[in-house]
């Protein structure tokens, strides 16, 4: 069986656009207040009693994070994307 190979940065970048995106909406969720309903929501889900608040909303923070994210998104497509190709050829 033939396996395509992986175009390592495109795949770096949906990665990085999802695990970024996902790190902006999560931001965004603390800075509207949003987000310790779905922590309480998550847990009580799980079957979690634990008690968690989440601090106020920091705009430095918040870019760090996302910036981390994304950058951390990227590396692991590139890696995920380099590790297919090796294991198809």
């Amino acid at each position: 069986m033939i396996m395509n190979k992986i175009n390592t940065h495109k795949l770096g970048l949906v990665v990085a656009i999802l695990i970024g995106g996902g790190h902006l909406i999560w931001s965004v969720l603390v800075a509207t207040g949003w987000a310790q309903a779905l922590v309480n929501f998550k847990f009580k889900m799980h079957f979690l009693n634990m008690s968690y608040s989440l601090t106020s909303f920091d705009f430095g923070t918040a870019i760090l994070l996302v910036a981390l994210a994304t950058a951390f998104g990227y590396i692991l497509g590139r890696i995920i994307g380099g590790v297919w190709n090796w294991v198809s050829k």
